[in-house]
């Protein structure tokens, strides 16, 4: 049987929840509820398990600080023998705007903290991922404010359907791979 991981990037803890930098933990939530799952705390983080059509997923969400987020997509990789292509990580990134959705093969980390250490963990850029938009509305020097804050009601209601479509495009990645997914998902404006 065909095994992925799908691996959502945030923060644990209450203070974290609903912000912007906890984008990816989002999507992972949503298809674990669409799909009547549950996450349980386990060895570097919280892992959900599913399949579609006949292929398992395990959803991790990483319970490691953002900045060691690749121990944790390390070791369900091993512990799992989850080769590179079937590994998908879901990222909150400022250079989108609000709720644009963009699925690459493989790219730089773009500063993101997380994605840095899983590059440096997996000695590769070369792993797809799904980046959020989550806007850059802040003034210069609020970085940090901005991705700790929390989604306002307005902002919600356009991340919400986008959380959706995100859900649809990791069963397409499961199923029809990163290239037609991609060419599916990523002409879709917004």
């Amino acid at each position: 049987m065909e095994k992925f991981l799908i691996v959502g990037l945030g923060n644990i803890g209450d203070e974290y929840a609903g912000t912007r930098h906890n984008a990816g933990f989002m999507v992972l939530d949503a298809l674990a509820k669409a799909s009547n799952i549950h996450f349980a705390d386990k060895r570097y983080g919280f892992v959900a398990e599913t399949s579609i059509k006949g292929r398992k997923v395990f959803l991790l969400k990483p319970s490691t600080f953002m900045n060691l987020s690749g121990n944790a997509v390390r070791y369900w990789m091993n512990q799992e023998n989850i080769p590179l292509e079937h590994l998908l990580v879901i990222v909150d990134d400022l250079a989108l705007p609000l709720g644009a959705l963009r699925l690459k093969p493989a790219g730089s980390n773009a500063g993101h903290n997380g994605l840095g250490h899983i590059q440096q963990v997996l000695g590769t850029q070369n792993y797809s991922r799904l980046r959020v938009g989550i806007g850059n509305d802040f003034p210069r020097g609020m970085q940090i404010q901005w991705v700790l804050g929390r989604f306002d009601d307005e902002e919600k209601q356009v991340l919400q359907p986008k959380i959706e479509e995100a859900t649809e495009i990791i069963k397409s990645f499961v199923l029809c791979g990163v290239d037609f997914t991609m060419n599916a998902f990523n002409k879709k404006k917004g």
